[in-house]
């Protein structure tokens, strides 16, 4: 009984050694550029970005001919009414920096979060799509050289890709 038992133990060890893994990877940076989801942010960004520096451009503008309009007016002012004139623009030009400010780390936020959200999505849908290919293991090649050589038939980047671009333009 107890050499059956044995028998058995080994034998399913031995059956369980000899079951091929099935192992692919991706190239993780090809994968993130190449997907349209985060192109489309990247363009978003971009004209957000255009239009920040546009408005930027416009009050900076604006402040320099406020600015050589009261350097004409300062010269009928006495020295208080200078001071106050100069101490207004200080402020104006401190709340203008902030608010420009303000407006620039709000846009980097906002393209973090997206970029944050993206990774997660693509990682659920590589996770998703390995447990309904029965992979035991899917990895991420990138330059930092997580997965040195790989078979290129191991390569499932470009099936991958497709498929999440395929989810993305269906959503």
């Amino acid at each position: 009984m107890k050499n059956t038992l044995v028998l058995i133990v080994v034998s399913f060890c031995f059956l369980s050694c000899n079951q091929k893994q099935k192992i692919a990877y991706i190239d993780n940076v090809k994968l993130i550029n190449e997907y349209q989801e985060k192109i489309d942010a990247e363009k978003k960004i971009k004209l957000k970005i255009e239009a920040f520096q546009k408005r930027t451009d416009s009050l900076r503008k604006a402040f320099q001919a406020e600015l050589n309009q009261a350097e004409l007016e300062a010269k009928t002012l006495s020295q208080s009414g200078i001071k106050k004139l100069m101490q207004k623009f200080q402020e104006k030009e401190q709340t203008l920096s902030q608010q420009m400010q303000n407006e620039q780390q709000q846009i980097a936020k906002e393209n973090q979060t997206k970029n944050d959200d993206l990774i997660k999505k693509v990682r659920l849908f590589v996770e998703t799509y390995g447990k309904n290919n029965n992979y035991d293991f899917i990895l991420g090649s990138n330059q930092a050289g997580s997965v040195m050589y790989g078979r290129e038939q191991a390569d499932i980047t470009e099936i991958i890709l497709k498929e999440l671009n395929n989810s993305y333009s269906n959503e």
